[in-house]
């Protein structure tokens, strides 16, 4: 990508914290079974929340930056595995993403099934209403992204377990990582644009076949296009 066509891409504080605790790797030439300091040090260090500490650790440990021990620590995996210039490598980006794909196949495709057997009329028409605006940024060239989260959201919400819902919501922020723009590129995902329409079909007819069967096509996609940028 050219200096002239890179797109700046706002930052979440769990990614700053992601940033901050790769440079103290590097500051304190840490290796590989290195011990960092513990949850409670590193909030004070960092001068951040408990929340947006855990968020950085999730996504650190996903790409085998870090490993999290319950009882022991936090310890250094793999020190090679990533740059210190305040962005991750794009092969581990990779690796983040089709992690989290592997979740949002099992939780999503769950909350479709569900969905397609649970939704309201009420949440119907709020997907189509999402579905409409989803149309009009598209062809007015538009940012969709946000329109994007908001309609995989109301399946969750369709899904109608609190429970599922919950689960979702603890990894929430990891999986807007879809939507924000993997790789800094928000258009990269354009191509599941008609998936939506055929999913949200077989929801709103109670077609849970139908709209897995969608559901898995749009997952296809993503996964073929994280593998070859």
């Amino acid at each position: 990508m050219s200096e002239m066509t890179r797109i700046i891409k706002k930052q979440h504080v769990h990614e700053l914290v992601a940033e901050e605790i790769q440079k103290y790797i590097e500051d304190k030439e840490l290796k590989e079974g290195d011990k960092l300091p513990s949850a409670e040090q590193l909030t004070r260090l960092f001068g951040v929340g408990r929340s947006s500490l855990r968020e950085a650790l999730r996504y650190l440990e996903a790409i085998d930056v870090i490993k999290v021990i319950n009882g022991k620590g936090i310890y250094v995996h793999d020190a090679g595995s990533y740059r210190y210039s305040g962005k991750v490598k794009v092969e581990n980006e990779k690796k983040f993403l089709l992690h989290i794909l592997d979740v949002r196949r099992a939780l999503e495709g769950k909350a479709v099934e569900l969905a397609a057997k649970r939704i309201s009329d009420e949440t119907i028409q709020k997907m189509k209403h999402i579905l409409d605006e989803y149309d009009d940024r598209k062809q007015r060239g538009q940012d969709t992204s946000n329109v994007d989260f908001r309609f995989h959201q109301l399946i969750y919400d369709a899904a109608a377990n609190p429970l599922l819902h919950s689960v979702y919501e603890s990894i929430s922020a990891l999986i807007e990582r879809f939507f924000s723009g993997p790789f800094g590129v928000k258009e990269l995902f354009d191509d599941t644009y008609p998936f939506h329409h055929t999913m949200f079909e077989g929801i709103a007819n109670h077609d849970a076949d139908h709209a897995l069967a969608e559901f898995h096509k749009m997952m296809d996609i993503i996964e073929e296009t994280i593998r070859k940028y």
